[in-house]
């Protein structure tokens, strides 16, 4: 299927974040970012530190308000949003359709497991306890969790901590999941438990699951397509085949500087563009020279 041919839920064209700094100037921090997210898919958001992924996670949950650009929601029942211009009314409306598993997990310290749980229920919902409490059990269920329901977050480990925040993020049955470095912080068995339980959540519940992260074993695991930020622009939107053929590739037969960068930024490889001083200046040319002389 081509990609006219795709049903987009989340448009997002021509992003910029700039941030004053100490001195009294200006840094810009994404510069430009367009890419697509389509019903059902996993895309993953993957960059350095200071690539500006975090920035744009931000700026896709509404806490974060670009200088330029648009951020558009396309759901069935709100029609076409623009985040950054719709209304209060609006937004509450679309952060009903919106979960978000945050690194931490961000549980209240001082609410039980199922207690976490029931709090958007309770929000933003206008059913009886006795419904909350079945609905709690289910997505505690669904995350391998309900024996743990009446523990605090103190008691817990940090894989069952992420659970907990994704039976949380599922709530209110979202149509969009948004994860924040899932894999940050556990060790490489429980990371693999928690990509394995994120695939399964978004095939049951027929969810779109966009995902930042640096860990590109985690990366590869769970995505369908790839968005490769660095220096705060877009540089490469693809399947994840795509990336990981020029991951695999020889240096020698990649084409171009970008693609021999994005292979050293896939295989964590200690030389290459981007290590390298002349190559560095390459990259700046073929990054930023679309705008900036190196």
């Amino acid at each position: 299927m081509s990609s006219a041919e795709r049903d987009v839920v989340l448009s997002v064209r021509n992003v910029v974040v700039r941030f004053d700094t100490a001195d009294g100037g200006e840094i810009t921090v994404l510069n430009g970012v367009t890419f697509d997210v389509y019903r059902g898919e996993t895309i993953v958001i993957m960059g350095g530190s200071g690539s500006g992924k975090s920035t744009m996670l931000n700026c896709l949950i509404g806490e974060l308000v670009p200088q330029e650009g648009e951020v558009i929601y396309r759901l069935p029942e709100l029609g076409d949003v623009d985040l950054l211009r719709a209304d209060e009314d609006t937004k509450n409306q679309l952060r009903k359709q919106i979960g978000i598993l945050f690194q931490s997990g961000a549980l209240f310290s001082s609410l039980t497991l199922a207690e976490n749980v029931a709090l958007p229920l309770r929000e933003h919902s206008h059913v009886d306890k006795e419904i909350i409490d079945i609905v709690v059990a289910m997505k505690l269920q669904q995350v391998h969790m309900l024996p743990h329901r009446d523990k605090y977050p103190s008691q817990l480990s940090g894989g069952q901590k992420k659970r907990a925040g994704l039976a949380r993020a599922t709530a209110l049955d979202p149509q969009i999941l948004f994860y924040d470095e899932p894999s940050a912080g556990l060790d490489p068995v429980t990371s693999t438990a928690i990509d394995e339980l994120m695939m399964d959540l978004s095939r049951k519940l027929k969810v779109t699951s966009i995902v930042v992260t640096h860990e590109m074993d985690s990366a590869f695991r769970i995505a369908d397509r790839m968005v490769m930020l660095q220096k705060g622009r877009v540089m490469r939107t693809e399947t994840r085949a795509e990336f990981e053929r020029i991951r695999d590739a020889d240096p020698a037969s990649l084409p171009s500087d970008e693609d021999r960068l994005i292979r050293q930024f896939l295989n964590g490889a200690a030389t290459g563009p981007l290590t390298d001083g002349q190559g560095m200046s390459e990259y700046e040319k073929i990054l930023v020279g679309r705008s900036v002389t190196a």
